[in-house]
């Protein structure tokens, strides 16, 4: 019996539907098709997100985003960025010591900063760095910046591993501003496995948590867990909370045309 393109799809889908795993050699075997054959129909279902292509097989689809390139994701919800980040500045008062992790949000409050003095931030941000050194440049506010040690990451203009964490573990933090990938199911995800640690360790030392968040990121999972969302102490975003997500109606500050509701 020969089978159309279609029916093998739909044959490979509900194979999927029961197994956790399908097997190449087996589906071909089952279609009297060729493996090469199938192959390509698992490389066509892998494009429309149907199944997920493994050594000798496929699984069910794993919708594992990669972190987009660090200047094309500036470019992206880029007014959204800016107008939490304007809110998360407003949080910054006089002789704080703050944390800053790496993310094309957190990158922009250097840029809000308006006469406040005595301020100590600690980034692992490169580009944060340069931010807040030009805020101080301008007398916008003063103190110091204190770049982490480590091992850079020209794409996401960062430093990360052992010596980051090993600095930060030595430094008590009144705030810290943090990004992430997404946020779903009370658990706040990134898509870098070092940036990540670094993240929850400026949030392990630190009295106070700020999550910064654009609407991109509610309702999305990437690789790594930074935290719980019960661990954080404000979300900033410009998307409303979630009905569903109750727990969370006390932290969760939503951003609209400069108001915060």
């Amino acid at each position: 019996m020969t089978y159309s393109k279609l029916e093998r799809f739909e044959h490979i889908l509900s194979k999927l539907e029961f197994d956790r795993k399908i097997v190449v050699s087996v589906i071909a075997e089952e279609l009297n098709v060729a493996p090469e054959t199938i192959r390509r129909d698992f490389d066509e279902l892998e494009e429309q997100h149907l199944l997920t292509r493994v050594h000798g097989g496929a699984v069910k689809f794993i919708n594992l985003r990669k972190e987009p390139e660090y200047l094309r994701k500036m470019d992206m919800q880029k007014e959204a960025k800016r107008e939490i980040a304007r809110v998360a500045a407003a949080r910054i008062k006089d002789g704080d010591t703050i944390a800053v992790d790496v993310g094309t949000t957190t990158v922009h409050i250097a840029d809000f900063l308006v006469e406040v003095n005595n301020v100590t931030v600690v980034t692992n941000s490169i580009s944060a760095a340069v931010r807040f050194n030009v805020a101080l440049e301008e007398k916008r506010m003063t103190g110091k910046v204190i770049l982490l040690g480590g091992t850079t990451n020209p794409e996401q203009s960062s430093v990360s591993g052992a010596m980051t964490l090993e600095w930060l573990s030595r430094m008590n933090l009144d705030k810290a501003f943090l990004s992430c990938g997404g946020i779903d199911e009370g658990i706040v995800f990134d898509y870098d496995l070092d940036e990540s640690l670094v993240s929850a360790k400026m949030l392990e030392n630190s009295y106070c948590r700020i999550l910064l968040a654009d609407t991109t990121k509610v309702n999305q999972k990437s690789f790594y867990t930074i935290c719980n969302l019960n661990d954080v102490s404000e979300v900033i975003c410009n998307e409303v909370r979630p009905t569903s997500w109750t727990a969370f109606e006390g932290k969760w500050t939503k951003v609209d045309g400069g108001k915060c509701k």
